[in-house]
């Protein structure tokens, strides 16, 4: 059952949502899971079905608003808040668990289809967090993607096996305290963080996203919209073997997009090595790649235009054969 949620939908006349969105609630897993749309209902056709949009860590689905607006054609999109994110809730655990990500999702697809809502395939495209998703499901449930769009989603460091202590002393340690997530004063404290992250975040767009990325609270304090507990380390994360099976597994197209100014030594603390990427990307099939001037780790914001540009070419373009 599917609840409407207006005050999520952006008006009109909105100038930074030419293609405003439409927002339900749809139970997954004993969850409700926050599902945001744009363009036409429906799952679509063979050549253009449904594209699922998966955000990233700390992130919302409102965040591919721009990127949604650039598209130069209609198509059906639905971007699913992950669980203890925007308005879905939260699992009620005291830490995260990955492989719960890809139940939501075959849980989601599933309940779409029952409904007539997603035809035999989609294309799925995930951001970092998102973008680790959409390669695992791709590889675990091959038949169900048409397309494959992986935007700076690089999979896990190679931790040594001598690490597994630390990590789960650490975990027990976090387990003790509290935790907790920034509160801001305002709407513009929301902003000017989204900013201070990321510098290449344009002011307009900075205030648009904090009005989804954070919500007022009864005392007039803003807060993040995330459940805290994703703060915690996971003890027990997907490894670096187990990634790369999966992304071997995977059949359909693989478009991959990273930032020319996202250098991968700012990303998983200096741990996730360049060569374990280029032994990921070289182990799927059929892989394209891209690399985007002028965008950083958020290249959906830095430069909408033409991700969105090179996600519709690779899309809707004919499909590349597989290797010899």
């Amino acid at each position: 059952m599917t609840t409407p949620d207006p005050a999520a939908v952006p008006p009109p006349s909105d100038p930074l949502a030419r293609r405003p969105s439409r927002t339900e609630r749809l139970m997954v897993r004993g969850l409700g899971l926050q599902l945001r749309r744009w363009g036409p209902p429906g799952p679509g056709t063979p050549e253009r079905p449904l594209l699922v949009m998966l955000h990233g860590w700390m992130d919302v689905s409102a965040s591919f608003q721009f990127m949604v607006d650039a598209f130069a054609a209609e198509r059906p999109v639905l971007a699913p808040d992950a669980r203890g994110f925007g308005g879905s809730d939260a699992g009620g655990a005291d830490a995260y668990w990955f492989p719960d990500y890809l139940g939501d999702l075959d849980g989601l697809l599933d309940a779409l289809a029952a409904r007539g809502e997603v035809g035999e395939r989609i294309d799925l495209l995930g951001h970092s967090m998102g973008g680790n998703v959409a390669m695992l499901y791709a590889g675990v449930r091959p038949q169900r993607i048409r397309r494959l769009v992986n935007l700076e989603g690089f999979g896990p460091p190679s931790d040594p096996p001598s690490a597994v202590p630390g990590r789960l002393a650490r975990w027990l340690d976090e387990l003790r305290a509290p935790v907790a997530l920034r509160r801001f004063p305002s709407r513009e404290a929301v902003a000017a963080q989204l900013r201070r992250t990321n510098p290449r975040l344009a002011p307009a767009r900075a205030d648009w996203l904090a009005g989804h990325w954070a919500r007022q609270a009864p005392d007039g304090r803003w807060d993040i919209l995330g459940d805290p507990p994703h703060k915690r380390i996971n003890p027990t994360p997907h490894s670096a073997s187990d990634a790369l099976a999966c992304w071997s597994a995977v059949q359909a197209p693989t478009l991959w997009v990273e930032g020319a100014e996202s250098p991968l030594a700012q990303r998983a603390d200096g741990r996730l090595r360049r060569e374990d990427v280029e032994q990921r990307l070289a182990a799927v099939p059929r892989l394209q790649r891209r690399v985007l001037p002028g965008a950083g780790h958020m290249l959906h914001h830095d430069q909408p235009e033409a991700l969105a540009a090179g996600v519709e070419a690779f899309l809707d373009g004919p499909a590349p054969a597989l290797p010899a």
